[in-house]
Parts: C-alpha cells; structure tokens; sequence
C-alpha cells in the first residue's frame, strides 16, 4: 500500500490539474457565447445570399451553364476534400471525427477509381492527415478559434481557381455542424459544381420561407407565377442581367458557405472542449475522493502498526 506521503502528492497534482480543467471550461464557455453570437449573425444572411443565387441561377436560364463554377465537368476524376478541424485539441472526439469521416470519404472515392485531393482547415486536420500519409495540396491553420471572412476568402479562391482551371472535378467540405455544446453533427456538403450544390435545390425557400420562416422575395423565373401556398410572387427584374449578377454572387456564395462552415467548426469546437473539461473536472473529483478514502486507509493502518507495536512492547515488559 502506497504511503500517505504519496497519496497526498497524488491528491496535490490530481487538485492542480482540476483547477486547470475548470478554468478551461470557463474560458471555452465565454468564447462559445460569442461563437454562438457570431453564428447567429451569419445564419440569415448566409440562408439570403444561398436564395439570391439560386434565383439568379434560374432566371439566367441556359446562360448560366456557362459560367464554370456551375458547369459540372464531364468527368470527376479529381475530388477535393477540405476538413474543417480545430488547431488545438483537448476536446474530446470533436477533430478525431472529421479525420475519420474524411479517410472514409476518400476511400470510397478511390474504390470508385476517383483520386481524392486534401485540403485541411486547422492544425489537428492537417496534422493527422499527414500522419495518415495524405498529401494536402493547402493547409490553412493558425486562425479556427475565431476566423474571419478573410480566411474563408482565402480558402475559397484555392478552391475555386482550382476548380476552374481543371485541377479538381468536384469540391466538398466536411465539418462539425453546431447544434448544441453537447451535439455537433458531422456535415458534408458539396460546394462545387455549384449545380450539385445546394443553391440548387428545389425546395419551398422560394415561396413559402425559409428555415426561419422568411418569404422569399420574389419568383426566380420572373413569371409571376403562384407559390406553393396558393399566393401570388412578386415579379423580379434584374439590372445587370441575371448572368452579371451571377458572376457576383457565385464567389461570394462560396466564400459564405465556407465561412460559415469555418464559425460553425468554432463553435462546436468550444462547445465540445467546455464538455470535455467539465467532464475531466468531474473525473478529477472522482479520483481525489478515492485517494482520500486511499489516504485514509492507510493513515488508519499505520496507526493500528503503531499501536501493535506499543502493545507488543508493554507486552514484553511484563
């Protein structure tokens, strides 16, 4: 049985640690509220700009086929893959999660004779697909904590002259989607070609609202035709014409969807280090009521030693 000398040293390090793990989770709460704040700034205008595009897209009819964000590629050879991670870890399964839905990912793409291109947003990505043997054609790290418009510029312009010159068929993005500090649900989504993309769904945002129940504000086609619910759209006239809008919007589209795909990351990020740390805090409780019990024990032990040797001694005296 270890001495209580040792015991108190364990119980000394295990009450250190705990304290580090509680200031770790307050601080990781304070930044979550301002994640969360960043989050619901950009939702809107993301859920505007993901609407206009797709209006835009319709009403340039056939000319829109040929802007080359938007045109598919007649055959997908090269996939890029861009894995939003965080740049530090001590947050339980938060990156390991993205690395192992991105090595997934690239496996089915080889079995389908497909070749996948790695990108990596944050040092944990980065470094583990390294570690895996994964050759990244762009590492972007140093900025996941708080990241801005600037970074997701800079990943977007990567991508999309990539995609442009013909060096990648197809674009995705997996990372964590933010639902609560408890929940963050692995995503992936296309962002190029953006006809796969879902700018181009048909969904009922146009007319009956979107996720958060806004009207749309006008019909893409222009036509005046009737929404879904039976009311009449606004006609939509376009100045420029609907492709030189387009031209504008597109890159602007995806430097949003990748933007908010960075603040998304964030906050889940944080979300998921506050759990881990109240969890190590928890555990660390755990463990120094163990060793005071272990402590205690071996206090109790000693001093029974003691006293049998005290009675042995006036035992021998007698």
């Amino acid at each position: 049985m270890a001495s209580q000398r040792d015991v108190k040293n364990k119980i000394a390090s295990v009450k250190n640690i705990q304290k580090i793990t509680r200031a770790m989770e307050a601080v990781s709460a304070a930044r979550l509220r301002r994640a969360e704040q960043r989050i619901a700034a950009l939702r809107p205008y993301a859920e505007a700009i993901r609407r206009m595009t797709r209006q835009a897209a319709r009403a340039a009819g056939a000319e829109a086929a040929s802007l080359p964000l938007l045109d598919r590629h007649e055959q997908e050879r090269n996939v890029g893959l861009l894995l939003v991670t965080g740049d530090r870890g001590l947050a339980g399964g938060f990156n390991s999660q993205i690395v192992r839905a991105g090595v997934r990912a690239g496996t089915a793409l080889v079995e389908e004779g497909r070749t996948p291109v790695w990108f990596a947003a944050g040092r944990r990505g980065a470094s583990s697909l390294n570690f895996r043997g994964r050759e990244l054609s762009g590492a972007y790290v140093g900025f996941t904590d708080r990241p801005a418009y600037a970074d997701a510029h800079t990943i977007a312009e990567d991508l999309t002259s990539a995609y442009a010159a013909g060096a990648l068929d197809r674009v995705e993005i997996l990372f964590n989607a933010y639902v609560s500090p408890l929940t963050q649900t692995v995503t992936r989504e296309t962002l190029l070609p953006l006809a796969d993309a879902t700018i181009a769904g048909d969904d009922a945002e146009d007319g009956s609202g979107g996720p958060a129940g806004e009207r749309a504000p006008g019909n893409a086609a222009g036509a005046g035709s009737p929404a879904s619910s039976g009311g009449p759209r606004a006609l939509v006239e376009y100045e420029p014409d609907p492709k030189e809008i387009l031209l504008q919007l597109i890159p602007d589209y995806i430097e949003v969807s990748i933007y908010r795909a960075l603040l998304e990351s964030a906050a889940g990020f944080f979300g998921a280090q506050m759990t881990a740390m109240r969890n190590a805090s928890e555990n660390a409780g755990t463990l120094i009521e163990d060793y005071t019990l272990q402590m205690n024990r071996a206090r109790q032990a000693e001093i029974t030693q003691e006293i049998m040797e005290v009675v042995a001694g006036a035992e021998g005296l007698s």
